[in-house]
């Protein structure tokens, strides 16, 4: 009995353990994502290719891939296959698709 209460424990703790990462996704202010919408259309970038990357929310991005800086916010930019992509600087995982 003792062993399945401890296997159920654990098991609650490794979903309580995905819920907290879950939650720390990152969510970018309506005011952020404004300034980022107009500095993309004020600043246009060359589109890159980047094969073996699909452009998911979450992908992370390779070293060799240039990030642009957006003014006033924390995040920086990239144009891939003609899609403008805002990406966290500090893991370099996509976090938004502009469209």
């Amino acid at each position: 009995m003792s062993m399945r209460l401890s296997t159920a424990a654990a098991g609650f703790l490794l979903l309580a353990g995905i819920g907290a990462a879950a939650a720390q996704d990152v969510v970018i202010a309506p005011e952020q994502e404004t300034v980022i919408r107009e500095y993309v259309k004020k600043q246009p970038l060359a589109s890159v290719k980047i094969p073996g990357v699909e452009l998911n929310i979450g992908s992370t991005l390779p070293e060799t891939v240039e990030l642009h800086e957006v003014p006033n916010t924390k995040y920086r930019t990239v144009v891939v296959d003609n899609r403008t992509v805002v990406v966290n600087p500090g893991t370099r995982k996509i976090i938004k698709i502009i469209e």
